[in-house]
């Protein structure tokens, strides 16, 4: 059990691979607090973990778009636990438009959600965690190789990989370790209502389809004490999709 006492937030944890995480965390032991946008989804997402014998759970309803949310977020994690140890940015959005017909405020709504929300819980991070943690960061495979129609989430994925680079340079010296995780094809929602795949024109592979608690078991390790020299590190978890394409 390599978290018990240690306390984890994990954004966007109502599904998806936010809720495998959470779930992958309670059960080595974690003292966990759920981010998400959504009253309704935080309670099933927590009711789901409590049922599966998690100890320890708490919702925080949260804007991660918003810095004084995240703030309070952090604060009442502490208020709580008494401390933070790790921290998973998950949350994310995706818009799907041509380049022409996107807007000023496509891209905010994306950046603001994708990047922004990593930064801002970063940044309480780094002043809550005075005895060191682990900050992991969910990017994709968008990142490096993208599709039409996705250019905001793209940009907001490979801009997330920047600050986890430049996280680790400033964590480093408080024994703070910031990593990021490249999703590929992942069976959740994200994937199917995807308008490229609902059209045939992105074939997916059912080879090439991971579950999320494929992303989870690598976010767990980065989080741990295996992970102990891991500073700055991009795992990809996509099946090896992106050789292929």
């Amino acid at each position: 059990m390599r978290f018990t006492g240690q306390s984890v937030i994990v954004t966007g944890a109502a599904g998806g691979i936010g809720l495998a995480t959470a779930t992958r965390f309670a059960q080595e032991g974690a003292n966990l607090v759920l981010v998400g946008h959504h009253v309704d989804t935080l309670a099933r997402a927590e009711q789901h973990l409590q049922a599966g014998g998690a100890q320890n759970v708490y919702s925080c309803v949260c804007d991660v778009s918003d810095e004084e949310q995240v703030k309070k977020s952090v604060d009442a994690t502490i208020a709580r636990y008494g401390r933070l140890d790790v921290v998973v940015n998950n949350a994310g959005v995706m818009t799907f438009k041509p380049l022409q017909d996107q807007t000023a405020e496509d891209w905010t709504s994306v950046l603001h959600v994708d990047l922004l929300g990593a930064f801002f819980f970063t940044k309480y991070a780094f002043r809550t965690m005075t005895n060191g943690g682990a900050i992991v960061n969910i990017s994709s495979i968008h990142a490096i190789e993208t599709e039409p129609m996705a250019a905001p989430y793209a940009a907001a994925k490979a801009a997330l990989l920047s600050l986890t680079r430049s996280s680790a340079l400033e964590g480093r010296p408080k024994n703070i370790r910031v990593n990021a995780v490249l999703p590929g094809a992942i069976d959740t929602p994200m994937l199917w209502e995807n308008p490229n795949v609902k059209s045939g024109e992105e074939h997916i592979d059912p080879l090439d389809v991971g579950k999320p608690e494929d992303v989870a078991s690598a976010i767990a390790y980065l989080a741990s004490a295996d992970a102990a020299f891991v500073q700055g590190a991009m795992l990809r978890v996509d099946g090896g999709r992106l050789d292929r394409l």
